[in-house]
């Protein structure tokens, strides 16, 4: 597709004698090295990614350097760590030959290699115009680096235009903490920020930063090619980006807490089957940021506790089927690992905090506060095995967020409050949610609406209950907003939910329904101070 005018440009003994002869630094302590937490979402499975670990560490400020390390290796699957620090080019990265490798000039090459980790450290690590290509390999951590400005056409090329592309065969990847940025869209010769095509699974991004790009990322590249599946992206942020956010071409991925901000044509695009699990993200000043686009070939999704802030949809038809304004699920997707959702609220400043290279690897347990994580365990895992068939029913004792607490203790004060809303289906009533009845309700008058509570004076709550009577639809994502000033205080979903956020005072407060199963019935909203 040609880049939209929409897009707006910003600006150890014989191994240690082998590296020694190669050119390459290896350092004192082999084992110690500074990749910090461990691999995430789809990317724990099949065995685990762990890398390097356990192998040899050894420093490079060249490409070329990067392939020595590589080539030095007694096999293919020695482990090994590579600690980049400067910038790489096209200029300063060769081919080089041995056992270890299979590199290629004007290209970071990890090609048939398993258990190998890269990651910046020092000052940084830059991949200037020039990309980092996975092909026919395992295991593969990259961390704390910069890609930037990788062309397709013009000069200097590398990767076909791919800051990240993987293909062909390619198994357990984390990519953790990096920024990944172009200046532009195809007519300026770049392409995609993260790519998967050809038999990519098990594969995890976080905590990273894509921007300025008209293409953020792809997983297959056409409608026949469906079989890579099992992708996670968590805490990154999406900035200035056209579309694909991904585009998902059959296979399951799972997006949660992720900020997405000026995306200008579309957003997550789940195509030719393809089902997406869409969890407490931020959706901000963008269009399209969910649905099928460009083709006839449907997706699917999951959705549940998002925000959408200044979002807009365009009208159904043809071969664009957006999912808003509702956002309502169209599936159920499970995932076969443990996770912490933050609330959607938090997770502008959240990810501005700790997404990208250079940022402290810091990291979030859940609680919406910046976390310095632990060295990464040395001792490597098993490795991975061959995949199986993509996930379809839960797996036993699934994961989902962390439990809402329980309900609060003291006096209800919606109590002897008032309500009011955005409308209400026949015979329900909005002074039905706080008559203490749970036999009585209100239902919007379609899937999606809001109720409020409001007092006479301001009123003092750090607690509100969603309570729904049986009988009708699902709500699979809601939002408590602050009406005198118009701010989320936090989000939730089900059937009795609490959202608990920093005492505020206000005179009314939102429940707002932003996607449900049907057209659910609130028996009670109760809030507590």
């Amino acid at each position: 597709m040609t880049r939209p005018t929409a897009l707006r440009s910003l600006a150890a003994g014989a191994t240690l004698a082998l590296a020694a002869a190669a050119g390459v630094t290896a350092l004192a302590a082999p084992a110690a090295h500074a990749v910090s937490g461990s691999a995430t979402g789809f990317a724990s499975q099949n065995g685990g990614t762990t890398g390097g670990a356990g192998g040899q560490t050894v420093r490079a400020t060249t490409g070329t350097e990067i392939h020595q390390a590589l080539c030095s290796r007694p096999s293919t699957s020695t482990p090994i760590t590579i600690q980049v620090s400067g910038t790489i080019t096209v200029g300063n990265t060769a081919k080089v030959s041995g056992t270890g490798c299979n590199t290629a000039a004007g290209v970071i090459e990890l090609k048939g290699i398993s258990n190998v980790t890269i990651e910046g450290v020092g000052s940084g690590a830059t991949f200037d115009q020039i990309g980092i290509h996975i092909r026919d390999s395992s295991n593969i951590i990259i961390q704390n680096v910069t890609v930037k400005n990788v062309k397709k056409s013009g000069s200097p090329t590398s990767n076909g235009g791919d800051a990240i592309g993987m293909e062909s065969t390619v198994r357990n990847v984390w990519v953790d903490h990096v920024t990944l940025e172009a200046s532009g869209g195809e007519s300026e010769g770049f392409d995609g920020l993260f790519d998967m095509k050809n038999d990519v699974e098990y594969v995890t991004l976080s905590y990273s930063i894509l921007r300025n790009s008209g293409r953020g990322g792809l997983i297959g590249s056409s409608e026949s090619d469906t079989g890579n599946s099992n992708i996670t992206f968590h805490h990154n942020l999406y900035q200035n980006i056209d579309s694909r956010t991904p585009l998902l071409r059959g296979g399951v991925a799972h997006m949660y807490n992720n900020h997405y901000l000026q995306l200008n044509e579309s957003g997550i695009n789940s195509r030719a089957g393809a089902r997406a699990k869409v969890e407490n993200n931020y959706f901000e000043d963008s269009k399209d940021v969910l649905g099928t686009f460009y083709t006839s070939e449907r997706g699917e999704w999951q959705t549940a506790g998002n925000i959408l802030d200044n979002v807009t949809w365009s009208s159904p038809g043809g071969d664009t089927r957006p999912a808003g304004p509702s956002m309502a699920s169209t599936t159920t997707v499970s995932v076969p690992y443990s996770y912490r959702l933050d609330g959607a609220s938090c997770v502008p400043a959240l990810v501005a905090a700790t997404a990208g290279a250079n940022k402290g690897l810091r990291v979030s347990d859940g609680s919406c506060s910046p976390q310095t994580p632990s060295p990464n365990p040395t001792t490597p895992g098993p490795n991975p095995t061959t995949p199986g068939p993509n996930p379809t029913t839960p797996a036993p004792n699934p994961t989902t967020p962390a439990p809402n607490p329980t309900s609060p203790s003291g006096t209800n004060l919606s109590r002897g409050a008032g309500a009011d809303g955005s409308g209400k289906a026949s015979g329900t009533s909005y002074g039905n949610v706080i008559d203490g009845n749970l036999s009585t309700y209100w239902s919007p008058s379609g899937s999606t609406g809001r109720v409020s509570v409001k007092w006479d004076s301001a009123t003092t709550i750090s607690t509100v209950v969603v309570k729904q009577a049986s009988g009708g639809g699902s709500i699979t994502s809601f939002r408590v907003v602050n009406n005198d000033t118009g701010a989320v205080l936090g989000t939730g979903s089900g059937s009795n939910a609490t959202v608990s956020f920093p005492a505020v005072s206000l005179k009314k407060v939102n429940v707002e329904i932003t996607g449900a199963s049907g057209t659910p019935r609130v028996a009670e909203v109760e809030t507590y101070r």
